[in-house]
C-alpha cells in the first residue's frame, strides 16, 4: 500500500450528520451546489422558484451527488450579507421540498447564521456548511453541537463584500492549516464531534491566485494529514482558471473536473461542484488510477449512527 493508502487508513473515514453518515470507505463524494440566491457568482437567479431548485437537487443525485448543499445568501466577492428572514425564506422550503421527495437524501444548509442552521436543520438537513468557520455567529457551534448535525468549517480572510480587495499573508499554507486546527479544537470544546467535522481551505474566499496556487498544490497536507479530518474543496467555475489560463466561461465546467480528479489524488474526499456529472466522472476515474484502489460504487447513506 502505497502513502496515501496508509494516511487513509489511519483516520475515521466516516462524517457523522445527525441521524445520518457519509461513510468515505468506497470514495471520495460529490456535493452538488444549489443556490436559491438572485446574485451568486455562476448561478445565481437560475433556481429562486423553490419547485424549480427541487427538480434541479434531484437531477444533481440522479448525475451522482452524494450530497446538496443549499444556499440562501451569495458569498460571491463583494456580496452583501442578507437578513436572516430572506434567507429561511429563500433555503426552507427548498430543504422541506428536497426531504418530502426523497428521504435519503443528505442535505447542506450554506450559512453562517445560526438562526437559519437551526431552522434548516428542523426543516431536514443534516449539514452546516459555515463558510466563517465558525467565527461569524457566537451560537452556530451551540446549535451545531446541539443537534449533532455536521459541519464544514472552511476558512476565509475577511467577509465576502471585502476579501478580495487586498489578501495578505506571510504564508498562506501555514495560516490556513493554523486556522483549520484552531476552529477544530474550538468545535470540540463546543461540543462537537471530531468524526462531524469536515475542513474546506476556501479557494478564492480572501486569496489571491497565488494563494489558491499554493493551497492546490499542498491540499494533501491540510485535510487527514493535517487536521485528520476529510477535506471538502470548491473550485467550481471560479474565476482562478480565468487568471491562470485566460479560461473562457464555456471552459469552466470542464476545468472544474481536471480540478476534482487532481486532488482526489492528494486525498480530497469531498468535492462541492456545480456540474456534477463530469465531476463523478472525473472523481471515478481519479479513484480508478490511484495505487491504492478505490471502490466505486455509490455512496453508502444511513440513518445509523
Amino acid at each position: 500500500m502505497n502513502n496515501l493508502g496508509k494516511e487513509l487508513t489511519s483516520v475515521s473515514l466516516v462524517w457523522k450528520c445527525g441521524r445520518r453518515r457519509v461513510d468515505f470507505s468506497d470514495g471520495g463524494k460529490i456535493v452538488g451546489i444549489l443556490n436559491v440566491t438572485p446574485d451568486s457568482f455562476s448561478d445565481g437567479g437560475s433556481y429562486r422558484d423553490a419547485d424549480d431548485a427541487v427538480a434541479h437537487g434531484l437531477a444533481m443525485k440522479a448525475a451522482g451527488a452524494g450530497i446538496l448543499d443549499v444556499g440562501g445568501e451569495s458569498t460571491r466577492p463583494g456580496a452583501k450579507p442578507v437578513l436572516a428572514q430572506l434567507e429561511l425564506a429563500r433555503v426552507i422550503p427548498v430543504i422541506q421540498g428536497l426531504r418530502a421527495a426523497d428521504p435519503d437524501l443528505v442535505l447542506s444548509v450554506d450559512t453562517s447564521k445560526a438562526e437559519v442552521a437551526r431552522e434548516a436543520i428542523e426543516a431536514g438537513a443534516d449539514i452546516v456548511n459555515d463558510v466563517t468557520g465558525l467565527t461569524g455567529d457566537p451560537e452556530m457551534a451551540g446549535i451545531v453541537a446541539r443537534s449533532g448535525a455536521g459541519l464544514v468549517i472552511m476558512h476565509m480572510q475577511g467577509t465576502p463584500a471585502t476579501m478580495q480587495k487586498a489578501p495578505d499573508y506571510e504564508d498562506v499554507f501555514l495560516e490556513v492549516r493554523s486556522f483549520l486546527e484552531r476552529q477544530v479544537a474550538f468545535a470540540v470544546r463546543s461540543g462537537i464531534g471530531e468524526e462531524q467535522i469536515v475542513l474546506d481551505p476556501g479557494i478564492g474566499f480572501g486569496k489571491n491566485l497565488e494563494h489558491n496556487l499554493t493551497l492546490l498544490r499542498r491540499l494533501g497536507e491540510l485535510g487527514v494529514w493535517g487536521a485528520r479530518r476529510p477535506l471538502m474543496l470548491g473550485v467550481s467555475r471560479k474565476s482562478l482558471f480565468k487568471g491562470l489560463l485566460g479560461a473562457e466561461r464555456a471552459d469552466l465546467a470542464g476545468l472544474t473536473a481536471v480540478s476534482t480528479g487532481l486532488a482526489r489524488a492528494q486525498g480530497v474526499l469531498l468535492h462541492r461542484v456545480h456540474d456534477v456529472r463530469p465531476n463523478w466522472l472525473a472523481l471515478r476515474l481519479a479513484e480508478a488510477v490511484l495505487p491504492a484502489g478505490n471502490s466505486i460504487a455509490p455512496p453508502q447513506i444511513s440513518d445509523r449512527l
